[in-house]
């Protein structure tokens, strides 16, 4: 089984304390939502993780279910990382952008796919045959972070983190990238981001509030219940914010 080990993190910037002292352990098999209130490090946390930035103490490990067990830094491990705003080449089609992304990962997809055809993974996106020849600056922005989300998808990475990727799209982009979200858990550690609460009930197995620099599963309560709802919302209530 797949997993993200934290512990005993530590991270400030100046005198601001993001986490001191923060464990949990991520596993295979969910969608965790992670929760928080804005400036509680929400994206610092995804950032670590990603090896964009270092933590001041303490350890960030994958497992990638290899054999080789929990390795710290992990540089051989893929984690992906799904971003709000997708970041994407404005001067290339669809079908280019993904026919590129297989050349430069064949080898890696071989192993966890059968199929080699760009065409195959934009319909996996939702992306007709025209709307896959069309520049991507022309995509919509749903459009667009279903196509980032499905390239991230391609290779089963360990570790897939979902940095509020629904917050800009349409209703019927959102439900198709739920669903898409929710099939990720089979093969992959998956913790998805938001601060939307209706987000983290509909689709979520598990919620994590990052709360007063600690990871704090809530437990006890049916994640759908208002109860759920309430407690989430009394815990956060006198978070102490800094700025992500």
């Amino acid at each position: 089984m797949k997993q993200l080990q934290i512990h005993s993190l530590n991270k400030s910037f100046d005198k601001q304390v993001i986490f001191n002292d923060a464990n949990y352990d991520f596993v295979q098999g969910k969608v965790y939502g992670l929760l928080g209130r804005n400036g509680s490090g929400k994206s610092t946390l995804f950032n670590m993780i990603a090896r964009n930035i270092p933590a001041d103490s303490g350890e960030i490990l994958v497992d990638a279910d290899d054999g080789q067990g929990p390795q710290v830094n992990y540089p051989d491990i893929d984690v992906s990382m799904v971003y709000t705003q997708p970041h994407l080449p404005a001067f290339m089609t669809g079908a280019e952008f993904v026919k590129f992304f297989i050349e430069i990962n064949s080898r890696r997809l071989t192993a966890v796919h059968t199929s080699q055809n760009a065409q195959d993974f934009l319909d996996l996106a939702g992306l007709s045959e025209a709307d896959s020849n069309k520049l991507l600056r022309d995509y919509s922005e749903g459009m667009r972070n279903k196509l980032q989300m499905v390239v991230s998808l391609m290779l089963k990475p360990p570790v897939l983190l979902l940095d509020e990727p629904l917050t800009t799209v349409d209703v019927v982009a959102a439900h198709e990238m739920q669903q898409m979200i929710v099939n990720m858990k089979a093969d992959s550690v998956v913790v998805f981001s938001t601060h939307i609460m209706q987000l983290a009930q509909d689709i979520c197995d598990a919620v994590v509030l990052l709360h007063n620099h600690q990871l704090e599963e809530l437990t006890g309560l049916d994640i759908h219940s208002q109860a759920f709802e309430d407690a989430v919302i009394s815990r956060l209530t006198d978070e102490v914010t800094t700025n992500e």
